[in-house]
């Protein structure tokens, strides 16, 4: 089970989660007078990290309102996503909330998802 701030909001089933690199950046300037350019590390910067799934619901009410559920985390703060095997991953803003297209499945609808989010710090 995959948990954001604790709230079981995902179904687990087909749910994927890829994290990038660590990215670093730089500020670059040349200095007159010498040759070539001067480069300053100024550290990590974080990363992005992509989680896509499906949401499974009984009803177009209960969809709406998970997808609601969901989109409250598009607030700015870090959130911290609690991951099946039990790691976490802090320090986390949501940036991207997708959906596609509602369709019928079984004896409800389904969605499918996609979350970028953007680890401040590592």
């Amino acid at each position: 089970m995959v948990t954001l701030d604790g709230q079981n909001l995902f179904d687990g089933q087909q749910l994927e989660i890829e994290q990038d690199s660590i990215q670093r950046d730089s500020a670059e300037k040349t200095v007159p007078g010498l040759d070539g350019i001067l480069s300053i590390d100024l550290g990590s910067r974080g990363r992005k990290i992509k989680q896509k799934g499906i949401l499974r619901a009984k009803s177009r009410s209960q969809m709406n309102e998970m997808i609601k559920a969901v989109s409250a985390f598009m607030d700015g703060k870090t959130h911290t996503l609690k991951l099946s095997s039990g790691d976490l991953v802090e320090y986390l803003r949501m940036d991207v909330f997708k959906v596609g297209k509602v369709q019928p499945s079984g004896a409800g609808l389904v969605v499918s998802y996609e979350i970028v989010y953007t680890q401040l710090a590592v």
